[in-house]
């Protein structure tokens, strides 16, 4: 059984998201593309764990301006098979104020539910906290970070999309000292094209024992299609190295 232990993707920065996108829903090249006339983004995953062999992930988000919904698929033969859908939202209640509020909810088949709040401030510099829980049901972690967990980010975002930012997901809930650090650039080259790189750095106590690494993930993002590469050792604190590629489309 994989579960996350421990608990970003998201609000929180990103705790509860199925993808390596943006944890910021505030994303300001995301949204421009969600009003444009492609809402959906279709991607599939292929992941390699070491020795448990390969896994496969289908997911297909809904985004309208700040608020998304998804459904997705994810395989392998040690884990089985599992299916999963959510939905979050950024929510600006003042008129003229950067504060924003960033729900989501999650569930799983198997009983598994789980969700985030997070609180925003600032433009185009900005500061996020958040903090994100689950039920501790059975559940394959694709975004790599602790979901029962607090999470702190500072960046800078501005209308381009170009965007900097530090977070920090650290688990509050069982006492395992687990935490990421990510350090996010993310910079348009043109013509609907833009560039993501995700620095990593992980540590805590894992399944075998105390975890110390580096991880990363490199994105290409064309107009319509996508490709995504990222790497992450311990994989949700495992004995496991994982390898995950995410190719997808726009429409």
């Amino acid at each position: 059984m994989r579960l996350s232990i421990c608990s970003v993707m998201f609000c929180l920065a990103g705790p509860v998201l199925a993808s390596d996108e943006a944890r910021l829903p505030g994303d300001a090249a995301a949204v421009q593309a969600a009003t444009s006339d492609k809402p959906f983004k279709l991607s599939l995953g292929a992941y390699r764990h070491g020795g448990d062999g390969n896994g496969q992930d289908l997911n297909l988000r809904y985004r309208r301006g700040d608020s998304s919904a998804w459904i997705g698929a994810y395989r392998d033969r040690s884990f089985g098979d599992q299916t999963r859908g959510g939905v979050d939202t950024s929510w600006q209640p003042f008129e003229g104020s950067t504060l924003a509020l960033q729900p989501s909810l999650q569930w799983a088949s198997g009983g598994f539910w789980g969700g985030s709040f997070s609180v925003e401030l600032g433009e185009p510099w900005f500061v996020q906290a958040g903090m994100g829980r689950t039920n501790t049901r059975p559940y394959f972690n694709l975004n790599f970070d602790p979901n029962d967990a607090l999470s702190l980010a500072a960046g800078y975002r501005d209308d381009s999309g170009r965007t900097g930012y530090l977070m920090v997901v650290r688990d509050d809930r069982l006492g395992t000292h687990q935490q990421h650090v990510h350090g996010v650039l993310r910079w348009p080259v043109g013509e609907g094209q833009r560039v993501t790189v995700d620095v990593l750095r992980k540590t805590g106590v894992g399944d075998t024992g105390p975890v110390e690494g580096w991880g990363f993930s490199l994105g290409y993002d064309w107009r319509d299609w996508f490709a995504h590469l990222a790497y992450e050792p311990w994989q949700n604190f495992s004995a496991e190295h994982a390898t995950r590629l995410t190719v997808g489309l726009r429409f």
